[in-house]
C-alpha cells in the first residue's frame, strides 16, 4: 500500500516510525514531515490544512490509505474532503472532530448522555462568564472552547487568576469559554480506536503537562509520557470503557455525527469517581511515542480496520514493558521558542536498542546540521521492565543530546516511580 501520514511533530515521527515496519507498506510519505520522519518516509511540504494541496499529493502518489496526525486538519475537514474524492483515511470527519474542536460541544455532549465530567458553564461574553467564576469561586479551571494546542487552560487556584485568564480569553474577538469546576484527583489518558459502533482499547498513559519539575510553571503541549499509568488499573480501564468511551461511541452515532479514528480521554481519578477532563480527536503528543514502542502488533490493519468499521473482533498484542519519553524544549517554551541553535549528539543517543528518538520541532540547514525549529522539539524514548528502569535509560540517552539552549524536565514518571518505591 502507498501510505500518507499527515503532520510534522513528534506524535506523527513515532506513527511513521511504527507504520514503517508493516510489510504492508509499500510507499510511505509524510507531509510535511520532519528531519527525523525523513529518515523512514519520503517528505512532501505540503500544509496539512490546505485541504486541495493535500487532494492533489494523495493524487500524485497514488496513495492508498492516510493517517492524519494533528487535530487542526481533522478539525478543518480534510478527512471529509479526501473521502469525497475516494481516499480512504484514518481519522474522524469535521463533525466527530468537534468532540476536540468544542470544548463546549464536548461537556454538551457529555450532560445529555450521563457521561461522568465536571460541571460547567459554557459563555459568550467576558461578563456573564466573570459573574459565573465569581459565584463559584477558586479554584476553578478556565478553557477556551476551541483548539489551543495544549495550553488554552488554566487550573486557577485563586479568584484573580480566573478572572485574568478569562479577560485574556476573552480578549481575542468572538471568543467563547468553558468554565468548569475542579476536579481533585490523578490525571491519566486512555486510548481506544473507534470504528463508527465499537471501540477497541489500546492503552493507558500519564502526560507531564507543567513545563517544571515538580508540576511548576504554566501548562504545554506536554513535557513526557510513560505507559501503562499503573495509576489506571484493569479495573479502572473496563470501567472507562463502560462509562466513557462506550457511551461517548453510541452518543456520536445517535447525533448522526459516528466517530471513527482514535478516541484519547483526559481522565481524573477523583474520589468520586473517574471523570472526564476532555477528548481529544487524535493520537496524545508526548504519549503517542510510548504507545508506539509498547505495541508489539502491526498497526496498520487496526488502523485500517476502524476506518472501515470492522473493529469488533480485532485484538492488538503489547509489550508489558514500560516506555517512558522526555521531552526536550527549546529555551523559552512554552513562551517563544528560540529557534535555530544546533543539536548534536542524536546519533550517540539513539544507540542503545532500548532507546527511540523522536524528532518532533526540527529542521536540517544545508550543511546537514539539525536545529531547533520549534518549542517542542525532541522525544527522547527508552522502554524497560520498570518505570524506573525506562527513565534512567530515557535521561542517560538525554544526557548524551549536546544542546545547551535546550531544556527537559528530569522528573517524568515521578508519580509512578513512588509507586513501585512503596
Amino acid at each position: 500500500m502507498n501510505l500518507l501520514v499527515i503532520g510534522s511533530g513528534g506524535r506523527e515521527h513515532a506513527l511513521c516510525w511504527a507504520l514503517s515496519a508493516s510489510p504492508l507498506v509499500t510507499k510511505l510519505v509524510c507531509a510535511p514531515g520532519n528531519p527525523g520522519i525523513g529518515q523512514v518516509a519520503r517528505l512532501a511540504p505540503v500544509n496539512p490544512t490546505d485541504l486541495d494541496a493535500v487532494l492533489q499529493l494523495c493524487r500524485d502518489e497514488h496513495i492508498d490509505f492516510v493517517v492524519v496526525g494533528p487535530e487542526a486538519p481533522l478539525v478543518a475537514g480534510l478527512v471529509d474532503h479526501l473521502e469525497a474524492a475516494g481516499f480512504a483515511c484514518f481519522g474522524p470527519t469535521k463533525s466527530a472532530a468537534r468532540l476536540e474542536g468544542s470544548k463546549g460541544f464536548m461537556k454538551d455532549l457529555c450532560a445529555k448522555y450521563g457521561i461522568p465530567t465536571a460541571a460547567y458553564g459554557r459563555f459568550k461574553d467576558a461578563a456573564s462568564a466573570e459573574a459565573f467564576i465569581r459565584k463559584q469561586g477558586a479554584p476553578i479551571v478556565v478553557k477556551a472552547d476551541g483548539l489551543a494546542a495544549g495550553k488554552g487552560v488554566t487550573v486557577a487556584m485563586t479568584l484573580d487568576e480566573a478572572l485574568a485568564a478569562n479577560n485574556a480569553l476573552f480578549a481575542e474577538p468572538g471568543a467563547e469559554v468553558v468554565i468548569e469546576e475542579f476536579l481533585d484527583g490523578e490525571e491519566v489518558s486512555f486510548f481506544a480506536l473507534v470504528d463508527g459502533r465499537h471501540a477497541l482499547a489500546l492503552a493507558s498513559a500519564q502526560d507531564h503537562k507543567r513545563v517544571g519539575d515538580g508540576d511548576t510553571g504554566p501548562n504545554t503541549g506536554g513535557m513526557g509520557a510513560y505507559s501503562p499509568a499503573p495509576a489506571l488499573t484493569p479495573a479502572l480501564q473496563s470501567e472507562v470503557m463502560e462509562k466513557i468511551i462506550n457511551p461517548t461511541v453510541a452518543a456520536m452515532a445517535a447525533e448522526g455525527a459516528p466517530f471513527k479514528g482514535v478516541l484519547f480521554a483526559g481522565l481524573m481519578l477523583t474520589k468520586d469517581g473517574t471523570k472526564l477532563l476532555e477528548y481529544n480527536t487524535r493520537f496524545g503528543d508526548p504519549e503517542c511515542q510510548t504507545l508506539m514502542l509498547r505495541l508489539k502488533s502491526d498497526l496498520l490493519p487496526a488502523l485500517i480496520a476502524a476506518r472501515d468499521g470492522v473493529l469488533k473482533d480485532f485484538d492488538l498484542r503489547w509489550r508489558d514493558d514500560t516506555a517512558l519519553c522526555v521531552v526536550m524544549a527549546a529555551e523559552g517554551y512554552p513562551g517563544e521558542p528560540r529557534k535555530g541553535t544546533v543539536i548534536e549528539g542524536l546519533d550517540a543517543a539513539a544507540a542503545e536498542s532500548d532507546v527511540q528518538v523522536f524528532h518532533a520541532g526540527t529542521a536540517q540547514r544545508a550543511d546537514g546540521a539539525i536545529v531547533a525549529n520549534g518549542g517542542r522539539v525532541l522525544g527522547i524514548c527508552a522502554y524497560g521492565p520498570s518505570v524506573k528502569a525506562a527513565k534512567q535509560r530515557a535521561y542517560a540517552a538525554v544526557d548524551k543530546i549536546r544542546w545547551p539552549e535546550g531544556f527537559c524536565r528530569r522528573d517524568i514518571g515521578w508519580r509512578a516511580v513512588a509507586r513501585e518505591q512503596q
